[in-house]
C-alpha cells in the first residue's frame, strides 16, 4: 500500500501508537507499504508544539530530526498540481492543511490514513480509517 499519512497518525504512530487501530498499525508495519509525509504535517506538527496541543522532550528541529531518522517516510511533493486540487477535492470544510494533504492523497494516489471523520467522508481520494 501508498500511504499518506495524515498529520495526527503521523505523531500518534511516534508519540502514542495506542491512539492507532489494529488495521492501520498492521497498514504501518507492513514493510511493503510505502510511507509517505506532506510537507504540511510538519508545518502543522510545528504550530501544534509553539500552542503546546503536542508536547515533545526536544527542540523542534531536533525531535524532527530524530523522527525522521527512527521511521524515514517519503516527502510528498507539494506542487502546484496538489494546489490547484486542493480547491477542488471534496471536503466538508475549508481547513488548508486537510486540504492540501486530500489533494496529495488523490494526485499521487496514496491513501490517506486519517482518524479524522470528515475526511473519511469524501470521496475524492481513497481513505484508510486510523482507529
Amino acid at each position: 500500500m501508498r500511504l499518506l499519512l495524515d498529520t495526527h497518525v503521523w505523531i500518534w504512530s511516534l508519540l502514542e501508537p495506542t491512539r492507532l487501530g489494529r488495521r492501520a498499525l498492521s497498514a504501518l508495519r507492513n514493510r511493503r507499504s510505502e510511507l509517505w509525509l506532506s510537507p504540511v504535517s510538519t508545518w502543522e506538527f510545528l504550530i501544534l508544539v509553539e500552542r503546546g496541543r503536542v508536547q515533545i522532550d526536544a527542540p523542534p528541529e531536533d525531535w524532527l530530526r530524530d523522527a525522521m531518522e527512527r521511521a524515514p517516510l517519503r516527502e510528498a511533493p507539494l506542487t502546484h498540481e496538489i494546489a490547484l486540487a486542493s480547491r477542488s477535492v471534496d471536503l466538508p470544510h475549508d481547513d488548508p492543511a486537510d486540504r492540501f494533504l486530500a489533494a496529495t492523497a488523490r494526485v499521487l494516489d496514496l491513501t490517506l490514513v486519517t482518524a479524522d471523520r470528515r475526511m473519511m467522508r469524501s470521496r475524492s481520494f481513497s481513505v484508510l480509517p486510523a482507529n
